[in-house]
């Protein structure tokens, strides 16, 4: 049954992404993050290197490729593992989204970068920081929206304990902080 829901899922996959405007960082291959440009709609939000993201400010909003996820892990049984895979994963596709921000038209507008995640262990050593969504709806609604790829996802977890096990949060960094981040990896 999994199976055939995530080929159901490949087979829709292409139509959201036109409809939601993402496009691949075109630097990198095997980008595991397809972005867009976005208008931060939030409360204000202080970062630790003293970035103010304020209502309206330009950022890149991050999308992990949930399909090419589910597929690469259909045959893991290991949540350990898969985490670390995806910990590579993004580890690797920063440098890309840097460049996308550096290359991009707007590149001066750009204060950092935005997701929205229910895996957020282990986000901080990426250089992320974690704010919890405020707006009660909001965070229903992307609760909602992540309930299936979190069946999906977890061969071990019945339905009811997905819905209690995570709470989505907000992912943000800055463009100085990516860029300390993907010049310290270029160094190791």
């Amino acid at each position: 049954m999994r199976d055939f829901f995530i080929s159901i899922w490949s087979i829709i996959d292409p139509l959201y992404f036109q409809c939601t405007r993402l496009t691949y960082p075109s630097c990198k291959e095997g980008n595991i993050f397809r972005v867009r440009l976005t208008k931060y709609k939030g409360r204000n939000i202080i970062l630790s290197d003293g970035t103010l993201i304020n209502k309206n400010d330009t950022l890149v909003k991050i999308h992990l490729h949930n399909v090419r996820l589910l597929k690469e892990f259909k045959n893991i049984n290991s949540e350990i593992r898969k985490a670390k895979m995806i910990y590579k994963y993004v580890q690797m596709s920063l440098p890309g989204i840097e460049n996308y921000i550096q290359n991009h038209t707007h590149s001066k507008k750009i204060k950092g970068i935005i997701g929205i995640t229910m895996l957020n262990k282990g986000c901080e050593r990426l250089g992320f920081e974690i704010f919890e969504i405020s707006h009660p709806i909001y965070k229903w609604f992307k609760r909602i929206s992540f309930l299936p790829i979190e069946i999906l996802s977890s061969k071990n977890t019945s339905d009811w304990n997905v819905l209690k096990l995570h709470n989505p949060s907000y992912l943000f960094m800055s463009i100085n902080k990516l860029s300390k981040y993907v010049q310290t990896m270029s160094e190791k």
